[in-house]
């Protein structure tokens, strides 16, 4: 097989149909296109809504949670924990908020080389008071420095700094309820424990998420502030958070500290189980459209070969006469669909990558997400490789029935019936 007079031969073909060859190649452009563009952009949607949750979610949180005894006093006694017992109104057990020891637990996991860093944390629920009116929310103490790293406060503060936590009484609350209660920094707001403490701490800085449940109750302060808010200890602490170097370990992780530090354990997957829910159905949805598109251009491709072959009968009986073989003719009709595979990919992924840039600096300005100033997008060059295979792919596939086609025409047949 004499590949070069086959891609010549090929080429003179598509050139005397020049017209239905553009065509086809358009139509794998523009179905490449788009597909660059939307599995780019739900992508890039995903990356950032995966951020948000994944920014203010540690890969795994210890802390103690109230729930029911696993063992009712009933089922240990000696003389009635072989019976059938009904117990009834079970009451939840509370171990207290607060972790025991967690200073040496937070040293021990500094030092496991599977974990970026840890962040000890206290949640506290408050009301804010605005003259007579109480607003319920909650307050978090916070380690400044970890939280920073970890966590990246600094990309929804709008007003102030995350370090002027560091000052003694002072606080950040969320746009939610500064827009309540008319504050601002340099204000002073008047805080009520669970307890019944009262504080009075200055606004430093104002966040925002852009998830309004969250805006409307949260707050932040250093961990000195919250224990003295709540009257605890400087070890008191009930909450540490785990950021890994692998997040896929977040799970096992999660199981192995509960079993090692007696303390309940949840990894990010379960907390926001949800999220993940929706990155997995949108990614499928950009996928499904963008291989339909492709797929489409595949039958235009299939049909202008098909009327090629209708009508180059005289072409394909003077080529088998001559002495090209069955196989050298579906290598010509091949060849003629992988050039209009191969000019319309390149073409596509190059649209695809401008049409991409161009969604990239579109303004996107909405409260809900005050951090972000433009469309996001996603440049993975896996979805540029996705592209292309699959566009070579189709039109393989679409040129290689009327390839198989055109080599079995009979020349005998074709000349006698001239």
């Amino acid at each position: 097989m004499n590949i070069k007079l086959i891609l010549n031969i090929a080429t003179h073909l598509l050139r005397a149909r020049l017209k239905q060859t553009v065509v086809a190649a358009v139509g794998v452009t523009f179905g490449i296109a788009m597909f660059i563009t939307l599995v780019s952009f739900m992508n890039g949607m995903n990356d950032l809504l995966d951020g948000l949750m994944l920014n203010r979610t540690p890969h795994v949180r210890l802390y103690n949670a109230i729930k029911p005894s696993e063992e009712q006093p009933i089922l240990v006694s000696e003389k009635y924990k072989r019976s059938i017992n009904f117990i009834s109104s079970v009451k939840p057990k509370d171990r207290g908020k607060a972790i025991y020891n967690s200073q040496a637990i937070i040293r021990n996991l500094k030092q496991d080389q599977r974990i970026i860093d840890v962040a000890p944390k206290i949640t506290e629920p408050v009301f804010f008071n605005s003259g007579t009116i109480q607003l319920s929310g909650m307050i978090y103490g916070i380690d400044v420095n970890a939280e920073e790293k970890l966590f990246q406060l600094t990309d929804y503060i709008i007003e102030g700094k995350v370090s002027d936590l560091n000052q003694n009484n002072s606080i950040i609350i969320g746009k939610g309820l500064a827009d309540k209660m008319l504050l601002t920094t340099g204000d002073i707001i008047k805080i009520t424990s669970a307890k019944g403490n009262l504080a009075s701490l200055k606004i430093v800085g104002i966040t925002q998420i852009g998830i309004a449940d969250i805006d409307d109750k949260m707050s932040y302060t250093s961990l000195t502030t919250a224990q003295k808010l709540v009257g605890e200890p400087t070890n008191y602490v009930t909450d540490i958070q785990v950021k890994l170097y692998d997040i896929t370990q977040a799970p096992a992780l999660a199981k192995e500290f509960k079993s090692k530090f007696d303390l309940d354990t949840i990894d990010y997957q379960t907390t926001n189980s949800q999220f993940e829910t929706g990155s997995t159905i949108r990614s499928i949805i950009s996928y499904a459209v963008g291989i339909v598109l492709l797929i489409v251009a595949g039958f235009g491709i299939y049909n202008i070969l098909n009327m090629m072959i209708f009508e180059k009968m005289d072409s394909i009986a003077i080529l088998k006469a001559t002495g090209f073989s069955g196989s050298d003719v579906k290598w010509i009709f091949i060849s003629l669909s992988l050039i209009i595979g191969i000019t319309g990919g390149v073409f596509g992924l190059i649209f695809g990558y401008i049409f991409s840039s161009i969604i990239d600096v579109l303004p996107f300005n909405t409260a809900a997400l005050p951090t972000v100033k433009t469309y996001p997008i996603n440049y993975n060059p896996l979805f540029y490789v996705i592209g292309i295979v699959f566009a070579l792919f189709t039109t393989t596939i679409a040129g290689l029935f009327p390839a198989l086609k055109a080599s079995k025409v009979d020349p005998v047949e074709i000349i006698r019936g001239k």
